[in-house]
């Protein structure tokens, strides 16, 4: 691991996560970071810096989302190899600056994984963040409940009941540094004497992570109403993880049906548990948000996780786990052994972020900025023949599937020759050594993500998709 000594200029018009941001892109294209090499953890470089922690976690995760960087559970950030790039021969005039093979091939990036931190609301935040320490408040100096902030845990309870049905108390949720995070303490509570079922394709960071811990794993096929409930009996799982109001990547929304028979299926038997995975339901374009699952469940058997990074920022960090009362009462003891992974001056700021009701006006603004990209770009999509549009009115991203002929790889290639990035639906597909599952038909279905991108962004962008995957494309 390596210290950067990055020289920031506090009083440029650009912001100080940026200039952190291009130092380490920098780096990293000439070659002076190193593919797999370590970097510093968010908090030794802002302290290295002098700069606050947040600003650092902003130009990590930008990082994160372009795919300079990649973050590694317990382990740190770890640059990330980069195949396109190369560089000059160093005998040249333009010694060590680095040139892509293909120079506009990544101007414009549907990344399914970044947000807009453009409308971060900057100005709240500040001034929640000085109220909060305007005080000599020392307690929040000292560590805290494990389980997290009972004001915050309070207020996340209330919200969640009104915007999402879950039935809960303050007492059943505890508070994580992400996801991860709360993977990993469940895993503690669970045991590690489980077998967990998942969907195909799916998240397939939580994949890794249930594989890192040593839990046995079935991947579970999908149909137009989510994970297949008959192929869970038999299977020998006792957890499913799943993700029913927006699956990621497919965007399927779970009928009700399907739930109750999910549900069925836990309570046919002791000790079974549904890990309900509710990343990204704030946004929904049409109608109304779609309720919880564990809103539904009766037997006290569905694991509710959710979290603040899609919808505020990721370097928020803050995630949250609704655990069934009867899980909470068994493991309570062991949850006090655990210190909390989040600052207690951070949950105060969300809290009250989420009190004032400033959380509520960001998500209805975002609501708009994304609605608003969301249709631009659905619109000039169906415009190219050929071509069909799978997961939308929710989310931040679209599934386009290839009904002309072309592969998958020929739809990347082709969007890359013009510029464009897009991602491959079958990087999230599962199949492990003891899964026999067959695709009656390979689908070619690539993913958009446009929440980084403009209007104008998506237009020029969607006009070259036109020309590079259909030869009989409406667009001009």
């Amino acid at each position: 691991m390596r210290e950067l000594t990055i020289s920031l200029k506090p009083k440029s018009k650009t912001p100080l996560y940026e200039q952190i941001y291009n130092y380490i892109k920098h780096d990293i294209q000439n070659g002076r970071i190193k593919a797999r090499e370590k970097l510093p953890s968010s908090r030794a470089l802002s302290a290295y810096l002098e700069v606050s922690r947040s600003t650092v976690d902003l130009a990590y995760e930008q990082l994160l989302s372009e795919g300079y960087l990649e973050s590694v559970p317990c382990k740190g950030y770890y640059a990330c190899q980069i195949e396109e790039l190369y560089h000059f021969s160093p005998d040249r005039s333009m010694k060590e600056k680095l040139v892509f093979q293909e120079k506009s091939s990544c101007q414009y990036d549907f990344t399914p994984r970044g947000i807009d931190l453009d409308s971060f609301p900057y100005g709240v935040w500040r001034k929640i963040t000085r109220n909060i320490l305007l005080d000599d408040k020392k307690e929040l100096f000292q560590l805290g409940d494990p389980r997290g902030e009972w004001e915050l845990r309070e207020t996340i309870c209330s919200y969640l009941h009104q915007a999402r049905g879950v039935n809960c108390c303050p007492g059943q949720i505890i508070i994580g540094a992400g996801n991860d995070y709360l993977l990993l303490l469940l895993s503690t509570l669970l045991g590690k004497e489980r077998r967990i079922a998942m969907e195909t394709p799916t998240y397939k960071h939580a994949y890794k992570i249930f594989e890192q811990l040593g839990y046995s794993l079935c991947t579970i096929p999908m149909d137009a109403r989510g994970m297949q409930v008959s192929k869970l009996q038999g299977s020998g799982v006792d957890i499913a993880y799943v993700m029913p109001s927006h699956q990621y990547p497919l965007g399927i929304v779970m009928p009700i049906k399907r739930r109750l028979e999910l549900l069925s299926w836990a309570a046919n038997q002791e000790g079974r548990y549904i890990i309900e995975d509710d990343y990204d339901s704030e946004f929904r374009y049409k109608g109304k948000p779609i309720p919880a699952l564990q809103g539904t469940d009766q037997r006290d058997s569905v694991i509710y996780i959710g979290t603040f990074s899609k919808s505020i920022a990721p370097a928020i960090r803050i995630s949250y786990m609704v655990l069934p009362d009867r899980l909470m009462q068994k493991c309570e003891n062991q949850i006090l052994h655990f210190s909390s992974t989040v600052s207690r001056i951070d949950q105060m700021i969300l809290n009250q972020f989420l009190k004032d009701g400033y959380y509520e006006r960001h998500l209805n603004r975002m609501r708009i900025i994304y609605g608003k990209r969301h249709d631009f770009l659905l619109k000039e999509l169906k415009k190219i023949k050929g071509c069909r549009i799978t997961g939308e009115n929710a989310g931040v991203h679209l599934l386009v599937e290839f009904v002309n002929g072309m592969t998958e790889e020929e739809g990347i290639r082709k969007a890359k020759e013009e510029g464009v990035k897009v991602y491959p639906l079958s990087e999230y597909e599962i199949r492990g050594p003891e899964e026999n599952i067959i695709r009656e038909e390979k689908k070619s279905t690539v993913i958009l993500g446009y929440a980084t991108l403009s209007e104008p962004e998506i237009l020029e962008a969607a006009r070259r998709l036109g020309r590079a995957w259909g030869s009989g494309s409406d667009l001009s």
